[in-house]
């Protein structure tokens, strides 16, 4: 029996990018959730064109638009077996889906994490703030918890049970790193899978400020003390 996959899809400004990011999505999805946060272009009618679902959310950050998705997701008589949470920017392969699936699939593991391969990463796809600040909060999460991680990448999927344990709560930069640790601390299983990476469409909202760089680089530092010393 297949599997039951939603896909999430915050999405801030991303009228150029999320009809690709739609189209080279996998059949093996059952539905596609684009979540509109507050963008102030075409985003969700270009997302609505392709027929799948547009949900708005009107909190700037992406924490809000991921828990938007969840929340509608809730409501729905069947739930699903696991999902999965896409940029909307064009910058990750959705068609690796089928990569980022297959451990929860076939080898009945928690949590896929879609690493950014240095090897396999556009040249300028991700910024030296980035790789800096990947590489400190892998490193502490290592230091404080013997993860194995070396990414924070934003393509990544969960057994649906699994994420509502998490019981996520952040609204805006830390939701990433906040799923890594709270899985960490559940002793949930994951393992990370080697993702293509390239130049997204588009100005990047967080790394292509300094103010977005230094929010998010708070936010991520501020989650792993809070549970390092929990």
């Amino acid at each position: 029996m297949n599997p039951i996959i939603k896909v999430i899809i915050p999405a801030f400004n991303e009228q150029n990018s999320i009809a690709h990011v739609i189209n080279d999505i996998p059949s093996m999805v059952n539905e596609v959730i684009v979540v509109n946060n507050n963008s102030s272009d075409k985003t969700a009618e270009n997302a609505k064109l392709t027929g799948v679902t547009v949900l708005t959310e009107n909190n700037p950050g992406y924490g809000y638009a991921c828990l938007k998705g969840m929340e509608y997701i809730a409501q729905q008589a069947q739930q699903p077996d696991i999902v999965v949470f896409l940029d909307g920017d064009y910058s990750d392969y959705p068609e690796q889906l089928t990569e980022i699936v297959a451990p929860i699939i076939h080898n009945d593991i928690d949590f896929v994490i879609g690493a950014r391969d240095k090897q396999l990463r556009e040249a300028g796809s991700m910024t030296p703030q980035q790789v800096f600040g990947n590489w400190l909060a892998t490193f502490l999460m290592k230091l404080f918890f013997r993860s194995n991680f070396t990414d924070l990448g934003p393509f990544r999927a969960i057994k649906y049970e699994k994420l509502l344990a998490l019981n996520m709560q952040d609204k805006t930069y830390g939701w990433t790193v906040e799923m890594q640790l709270k899985a960490l601390k559940q002793k949930m299983s994951y393992v990370e899978i080697p993702v293509k990476y390239r130049n997204r469409i588009g100005v990047s909202k967080v790394s292509g400020t300094v103010k977005g760089s230094v929010m998010a680089g708070i936010k991520i530092l501020s989650w792993i003390f809070k549970y390092s010393f929990k």
